[in-house]
């Protein structure tokens, strides 16, 4: 999934608690969920930054030549400046674009 498009506030929200449990008519059940999916997308993200910034690693053993990369500082900030994974979580969540399933009910 891309997160870099996602609608999802870059600062604290107020959501309306009847909204957040609708899907699944448990206020618990429903944040339970929600976090499941921020530690995914957290996941997620971490990974994709690790992966490009070891793009940028050099392997050197002196401590001599310590430099600043202007790219790496700048794909840090871009990562800085992305929402929260619990605000994109809660943004999918109201976008039904979260699924989930209850076992015992089946």
């Amino acid at each position: 999934m891309d997160y870099k498009d996602t609608k999802a506030a870059l600062s604290t929200v107020t959501y309306d608690k009847n909204e957040i449990e609708a899907p699944t008519q448990n206020i618990y059940e429903a944040i339970s969920i929600i976090a499941k999916r921020a530690n995914q997308i957290n996941g997620d993200l971490k990974k994709e930054l690790v992966d490009k910034l070891d793009e940028f690693a050099t392997y050197n053993d002196s401590l001599e030549e310590v430099f600043e990369n202007k790219e790496q500082i700048e794909v840090s900030k871009f990562y800085e400046r992305l929402p929260k994974p619990t605000a994109i979580a809660v943004e999918e969540w109201l976008n039904d674009k979260v699924y989930f399933r209850t076992p015992d009910a089946e």
